[in-house]
């Protein structure tokens, strides 16, 4: 099968022809129709993740998915070859991926694409989705309530700005005047701060009383503290947590994605039903996905998409 892969710590990926996987126990065979572009991927390109996980080369990059089921492992009765999935590969080592025609993935990170979801979009969502989701979930925001979302022109900050704004509460999102602020405010935001100036202070500009909950995706976490209301909450995904603020009213959670197919399945029928959209700027083949690695590194706003068949 094609896949693209990089063979050593340094290398740049390349198409490769590696054996198809063979589904295990509890797993199934994807053929795989879409992916996206995540941070993960770069981390994994640079090393980073070196001392979290072991890596297994060649690594396959890519981290979510749509297609479909190809063939099933022992012991699966939830999916049947032929239907329609997305998901994301949770594996403890890096070697497997999804840039690739084929992926075996164990079925409690996978759930039914539902009629009507284009697999560009439910795999769009998987991560960056779930991501947001675990985010919004942990500051709960309240009907007429004000949250800030920073790094809202990211994959992850495109998702929570519009899982927010359905939940009735007021969002400032992060964008730079012009082209990012159109982008914003077209999936629900309501007031924009410059991210390129002090981002507390433009928002007690907005809000001299503050605001009742953060979504940290970018930018320094304990400034941030400084603009929430007391008993406020923020919710990060760059490891800010309570013990930074033990000594200020704000509740503080540290999330990740939890890609389980409870959370899969909420997205999927928000996509369906058109609550949810899932903000591709722009698709790539298979071999393209060098390009696709460095316009993500660039700043491009919202999804990337790996188109792979």
């Amino acid at each position: 099968m094609r896949a693209m892969a990089i063979d050593g710590f340094g290398t740049a990926p390349t198409l490769h022809d590696l054996p198809a996987p063979v589904p295990g126990k509890g797993e199934i065979r994807v053929q795989v129709l879409a992916a996206s572009v995540n941070g993960f991927d770069l981390a994994v390109v640079g090393g980073a993740l070196r001392e979290l996980m072991p890596y297994v080369f060649p690594i396959v990059l890519g981290k979510d998915f749509a297609g479909t089921v190809d063939a099933v492992g022992p012991g699966v009765t939830e999916f049947v070859p032929g239907e329609s999935v997305f998901g994301v590969l949770m594996n403890p080592e890096l070697g497997d991926g999804t840039f690739a025609e084929l992926v075996a993935v164990p079925t409690e990170n996978v759930a039914a694409i539902p009629a009507g979801v284009e697999p560009a979009s439910a795999a769009a969502s998987a991560l960056a989705g779930t991501a947001a989701l675990a985010s919004v979930d942990a500051i709960s925001p309240r009907l007429g309530e004000t949250v800030l979302v920073t790094g809202a022109t990211g994959g992850v900050g495109a998702f929570a700005v519009q899982l927010v704004s359905a939940r009735g509460a007021n969002v400032i999102a992060t964008a730079r005047p012009g082209a990012e602020e159109t982008f914003v405010r077209s999936l629900g935001a309501d007031m924009t701060v410059d991210r390129g100036a002090s981002v507390p202070d433009a928002t007690i500009a907005l809000r001299p009383d503050g605001v009742h909950g953060v979504i940290h995706l970018a930018g320094d976490a304990l400034e941030l503290t400084d603009v929430v209301v007391s008993g406020g909450r923020l919710a990060s995904t760059l490891g800010f947590g309570a013990e930074q603020v033990e000594e200020r009213d704000v509740y503080a959670s540290a999330v990740m994605a939890r890609p389980d197919r409870i959370a899969l399945g909420r997205l999927a029928a928000d996509l369906a039903a058109g609550k949810l959209v899932a903000p591709i700027q722009q698709t790539y083949g298979l071999d393209e996905v060098p390009q696709a690695l460095s316009d993500f590194a660039d700043g491009k706003l919202g999804k990337l998409v790996v188109r792979v068949a």
